[in-house]
Order: structure tokens, then sequence, then C-alpha cells
């Protein structure tokens, strides 16, 4: 999969945020909904997604944490 044939990050979009390609739907509420307890399907239907696209939303942050895009919180 990649990632970027479903994600957009366009400075005139949302501020530049990654969202999904076409929509507005920014990328950190599909993640943050997936973190929150929230199934694929109910995303899907929640906001007119395919399942590619919210699984793309994994794949860029997994691409990001690989890449060590990532800032250490202190305790």
């Amino acid at each position: 999969m990649r990632w970027e044939d479903h994600i957009a990050i366009h400075p005139a979009v949302r501020g530049g945020q990654p969202v999904i390609r076409g929509t507005r739907v920014p990328v950190d509420v599909v993640l943050g909904a997936l973190a929150a307890g929230e199934r694929v399907e109910g995303l899907c239907a929640a906001y007119a997604l395919t399942e590619e696209q919210v699984r793309a939303c994994l794949a860029l942050a997994a691409a990001e944490i690989a890449e060590g895009r990532y800032h250490a919180v202190p305790r």
C-alpha cells in the first residue's frame, strides 16, 4: 500500500495537515478515532471513506515513526 495514493498534504487544505485525498477529513481525526476504539466500518460510514483510505492513515503513521519523525515527551 502506498499511503501517498490516498493522503494529500497541501498548504491550501487545512493548513497543510495530512487529509484523505479528495476530502477534508484529517488523518489525525481518523487515527484518533481508531485509538479510541472506533471500528474501521464505523469510520467508513461516518466519513464516507473506504477501508483502504483508513488503512492509508495507519500506513502514514507507521512511515512517520519508521523515519524517526516523533519527539520524546518528558515525564
